[in-house]
C-alpha cells in the first residue's frame, strides 16, 4: 500500500496558512522596491532629488488642503448646532399654538386621535431625513478617501521652516486669489482686457477684412514714426460697453474693447507695478536693466517698445541693430514671460475654485464661465529664432528674469549649456570678415533646433514636451521637420493651435535661410486638433472654441532693415483685434554713400503691371536689353549679382543654352569649385560670373577683378551694395587684363523694389525716381 504524504498546509487549504508570515514574499516585495527606486533614478538623474522634493511638496499642500476643508465643516457643524439651540427655544413658545391650531383644524375635518399622532411622527422623519441629507452633503465636500471629522488624525506642526517651493505656492493661492478677484473687477491689467471677452460681432467683420480701420501716424523720440492702424467696428462701443440679450433671462454679455492709440510710457517714471508686471519679477528686470545700460530703469527705446508691447498690439520693427538687440530682447522677454505668469496663476487660482462648484450657494455655470482660462492646448508662447546661439541668449535673459539663482530652479540646465554652445566658426586673421559677419555667426550657428520651456512662479523646466510647456523656441527648419508637408505619415502640428504670442527675432536671418519654412508655419497655426487627448473642453475659451484664436493673437516682428516680404507677412498673417504698429522711418541718406569708388551707376526702372509679372517681366528686360551689350570684349570681367535663388537658375539655364563662357557661385558650391571659379575670372578665363546674394551672406569672398557690375535686383541687405562696388577698386584688379578705363555699375529695378531702393539711395531720392517720366537715371559719387 503506498502512503498518502500529508501535506502540512491541508488543514489552511491549498494557500497554506494566512496568518503564518512568508517571510520570502516580503523580501522579494524589498528587493522589488529597491530596484524600482534604482531605476527612477536612472531615468531622472541630476533632477531625482528635485522631483522627490516636489512630490513632498505635493503631499504637504494636499495635507494643508484637507486640513482646511475639515475646520470649515466642524465649523458649520458649530454654527447649525447653535442656530438649532435657538430655533428650539423659540419653538417652545410657539409650540402650543401650534398644539392648538393642529386640534382645530383636525376636529374640523373629524380625524381621529391616532391619525394625528401619525401626522406628528411623519413630519418629524420628514425633518430628520433633511438633516441627514445635508450631513451628507457635507461628508461628500471632503477630499476623496479623507477620513470624517471624528476619526481624524493629529497631525503634529513640524518646527522646521517650509521651504522655498511651499512657499510659492502658498503665496500663489494667496496672492492669486486677491489680485484675480480684483482684476476680475476693475478690469485694469491689459492682460484680462485682451483674452477674458469674446469680440463683437461688428468688431470681428472688422478684424476679419480689415477694411475699416483707424489709420494714425505718431512720431516717438527713440522709435521714431509710427504708423498705427485699429480696426473699428460701425458702431462704436464705449468701454466696457455691454449688449443685451434678447432670451428669456435677461442677461448682459459684455464685449471686448477696441484696441486704443498706445500711450508713451516715460522712461525715468516706470514703476513696474502699475505696469501690470509680477511682483516676482520686478526686481530681476532693474537689475538686468542696470547690466545692459547702467541704470535700473527702462532706457527711452524700451519705455516705447513696452508701451506697445503692454498695449497687445501687434509690432513690426526694422530697426534692430547689435547695438540695441540686448534692450529689444530685454522687452519682448519681459512682456512674454509676464504673460505666461499671469496665465499660470489665472490657472492655479480656478484650479482652486472648481471643487467649490457641488455646494448650494454656488451658481455651477457662472463659475464654470469664470474658469475658462485656457486655450486647445496648453503652448501659448512660439519665438522663432534663426541660430542656437540667438535662443542661447534668450533663454538666458528669460533665466536672469525669473530665477537668476540657478540652484534648484532651473532643470536640465547643464543639457542646455552643453547643446547651445560650442561648434563656433573660426575666423581668419590675415582678411579678416566684416564686423557684421562676425557678430551673425558668432556662437553655435546650427539651425535645427527646438525646445520647450515650462514656467511656475519661481522655476523653468527646460526641455518640457510641447503640450506640457508653455514657451516653444524653435528656427523655422527645426519646427518644419516636426510640422511636415502633406501626406507624412508622422506630422504634428496640434501644438501651434493655441498660440497667443508669437515672437520672430532677425527676420533678415530668417530670410536668408529658408523663408518658405516660415510660411509653412505660418499656414498651420489655430488648425483645427487632429487628437484631442491634451484638451479639457471645460476650460477652453468660448473665442478659441469659435476659431478667432488669430485674432487673439501678438504677433511681435523684428528685423535689421525693411523689406516686402517683411511688410505682408504683417498685413496677410496678422490680424490682431487690437491693432497693429509699424515703424517706419524715411532713411536720409542710403547706404550709396559708403561707396569709395568714382563710377556711373546707372539704373534702370522696368514697367510693370502687377507683381505675378514681374520675374518674367525682369527677365524679358535682361536679355533683350541690358545682356547684349555686355556681350562686348571691353565688358569682360562682368559680375551679374543675383539674389533671388530661383532667378538664379533660370538665368544659368540661360547662360548654358546662349553663352557658355561663365562661373557661377551660389550657396551650394563647394570650396574648390569657388576657387576654380574665382581663379578663372581673375585671369580672364571666364567673361561672366553669376554670384547669388546667399552666398554673399554666408561667405563674404572678396571677388577680385570685378570691372562691370549688374544687379538683377537691388540687395536685400542695404550694406551689400557698397560691399560689392568698393571690390571694384585697383587693389582688387588684375593690372595685366588691359580694361583700366572700363568700369560700370547697373541696377535693374520695379516699383516693387521701392524699400530696397529707399535704403539704398534714400527715401526722397527714391521718389523722386519712382514719379519721374524717365526710366534710367544715372548716379556718380561726388568728389
Amino acid at each position: 500500500m503506498v502512503k498518502k504524504v500529508k501535506n502540512r498546509n491541508m488543514k489552511h487549504g491549498r494557500k497554506g496558512n494566512p496568518h503564518k508570515k512568508n517571510y520570502k514574499h516580503s523580501r522579494k516585495n524589498s528587493r522589488y522596491k529597491e530596484m524600482s527606486k534604482a531605476k527612477e533614478k536612472q531615468k531622472l538623474g541630476e533632477n531625482y532629488k528635485f522631483v522627490k522634493k516636489m512630490k513632498n511638496i505635493q503631499r504637504n499642500t494636499e495635507n494643508e488642503e484637507i486640513l482646511k476643508k475639515r475646520q470649515q465643516i466642524e465649523a458649520r457643524n458649530r454654527k447649525r448646532q447653535e442656530e438649532f439651540v435657538n430655533n428650539v427655544q423659540e419653538s417652545d413658545e410657539d409650540s402650543e399654538e401650534e398644539d392648538n391650531f393642529y386640534d382645530k383644524v383636525l376636529s374640523m375635518m373629524n380625524v381621529s386621535s391616532k391619525v394625528s399622532k401619525a401626522i406628528e411622527t411623519s413630519s418629524e422623519e420628514e425633518d430628520e431625513s433633511e438633516v441627514s441629507e445635508e450631513e451628507k452633503d457635507e461628508e461628500d465636500t471632503e477630499a476623496p478617501g479623507a477620513p470624517g471629522p471624528s476619526k481624524r488624525p493629529k497631525i503634529e506642526e513640524s518646527p522646521k521652516k517650509p521651504s522655498l517651493e511651499e512657499e510659492n505656492i502658498q503665496e500663489e493661492v494667496d496672492h492669486g486669489d486677491s489680485e484675480s478677484e480684483d482684476d476680475e473687477k476693475n478690469l485694469c491689467d491689459p492682460f484680462l482686457k485682451h483674452l477674458v471677452h469674446d469680440m463683437s460681432p461688428e468688431l470681428y467683420e472688422a478684424a476679419k477684412n480689415g477694411d475699416n480701420c483707424e489709420q494714425k501716424i505718431c512720431s516717438w523720440p527713440s522709435l521714431g514714426r509710427l504708423l498705427v492702424s485699429i480696426p473699428r467696428s460701425s458702431k462704436k462701443s464705449e468701454e466696457g460697453s455691454s449688449k443685451k440679450k434678447l432670451l428669456l433671462l435677461e442677461d448682459e454679455e459684455k464685449f471686448a474693447e477696441e484696441g486704443k492709440i498706445p500711450e508713451r510710457i516715460s522712461a525715468k517714471d516706470t514703476n513696474l507695478q502699475d505696469l501690470h508686471i509680477k511682483s516676482q519679477l520686478q526686481e530681476n528686470a532693474k537689475n538686468l536693466c542696470e547690466k545692459i545700460h547702467g541704470e535700473r530703469n527702462f532706457s527711452n527705446l524700451q519705455a516705447e517698445i513696452f508701451s506697445i508691447l503692454n498695449n497687445y498690439q501687434d509690432l513690426y520693427m526694422p530697426r534692430r541693430t547689435f547695438e540695441n538687440a540686448d534692450e529689444i530682447r530685454f522687452s519682448y522677454c519681459l512682456h512674454a514671460l509676464n504673460h505666461a505668469l499671469k496665465s499660470y496663476t489665472k490657472i492655479s487660482h480656478h484650479n482652486t475654485k472648481i471643487p467649490k462648484i457641488p455646494g448650494k450657494s454656488s451658481k455651477p455655470e457662472e463659475v464654470q464661465k469664470k474658469c475658462q482660462d485656457q486655450g486647445l492646448v496648453r503652448p501659448k508662447i512660439l519665438i522663432i529664432l534663426p541660430f542656437k546661439n540667438s535662443a542661447y541668449h534668450v533663454i538666458n535673459t528669460l533665466i536672469a528674469l525669473l530665477a537668476p539663482e540657478l540652484s534648484g530652479k532651473v532643470m536640465n540646465h547643464k543639457r542646455f549649456v552643453e547643446e547651445f554652445t560650442g561648434n563656433e566658426l573660426e575666423f581668419p586673421r590675415m582678411n579678416p570678415k566684416p564686423e557684421d559677419y562676425e557678430k551673425i555667426f558668432a556662437g553655435n550657428t546650427d539651425d535645427n533646433f527646438r525646445m520647450g520651456i515650462s514656467v511656475a512662479r519661481k522655476s523653468l523646466k527646460l526641455y518640457a514636451e510641447f503640450y506640457s510647456a508653455d514657451f516653444i523656441i524653435a528656427s523655422p527648419l527645426g519646427l518644419r521637420m516636426i510640422i511636415g508637408a502633406a501626406g507624412d505619415e508622422k506630422r504634428d502640428y496640434d501644438f501651434l493651435s493655441s498660440i497667443e504670442m508669437l515672437i520672430i527675432d532677425q527676420m533678415d536671418v530668417i530670410l536668408t535661410q529658408n523663408w518658405l519654412h516660415l510660411l509653412h508655419i505660418f499656414d498651420h497655426l489655430h488648425l483645427k486638433l487632429q487628437t484631442r487627448k491634451n484638451t479639457d473642453f471645460s476650460r477652453v475659451r468660448s473665442w478659441c472654441l469659435n476659431g478667432w484664436s488669430r485674432f487673439y493673437r501678438q504677433t511681435l516682428l523684428f528685423s535689421n532693415h525693411d523689406l516686402p516680404e517683411f511688410v505682408s507677412l504683417l498685413s496677410k498673417h496678422c490680424s490682431n483685434y487690437r491693432g497693429s504698429v509699424r515703424v517706419a522711418n524715411p532713411v536720409a541718406a542710403g547706404s550709396v554713400q559708403q561707396v569709395a569708388l568714382q563710377v556711373n551707376q546707372v539704373f534702370h526702372r522696368i514697367e510693370v503691371k502687377s507683381l505675378e509679372v514681374t520675374h518674367d517681366t525682369r527677365f524679358e528686360y535682361f536679355t533683350r536689353t541690358i545682356l547684349p551689350r555686355l556681350k562686348v570684349s571691353f565688358m569682360a570681367h562682368c559680375l551679374i549679382y543675383i539674389p533671388n535663388y530661383f532667378d538664379f537658375v533660370r538665368i544659368r539655364n540661360y547662360f548654358k543654352r546662349e553663352f557658355p563662357n561663365f562661373v557661377q557661385v551660389c550657396e551650394y558650391t563647394e570650396d574648390a569649385k569657388i576657387a576654380r571659379a574665382r581663379d578663372m575670372f581673375y585671369h580672364s578665363g571666364a567673361h561672366f560670373m553669376l554670384y547669388t546674394e546667399r552666398a554673399h551672406f554666408y561667405r563674404r569672398t572678396r571677388i577680385r577683378g570685378i570691372r562691370h557690375i549688374v544687379m538683377y535686383q537691388p540687395p536685400s541687405w542695404p550694406h551689400f551694395y557698397p560691399e560689392l562696388l568698393n571690390l571694384m577698386q585697383e587693389c582688387y584688379q588684375n593690372p595685366r587684363d588691359g580694361l583700366e578705363a572700363h568700369t560700370s555699375v547697373t541696377v535693374l529695378y520695379t516699383k516693387y523694389d521701392s524699400l530696397q531702393m529707399a535704403a539704398i539711395l534714400g527715401t526722397d531720392r527714391t521718389s523722386e525716381m519712382l514719379k519721374s517720366s524717365k526710366l534710367t537715371h544715372t548716379i556718380m559719387k561726388e568728389k
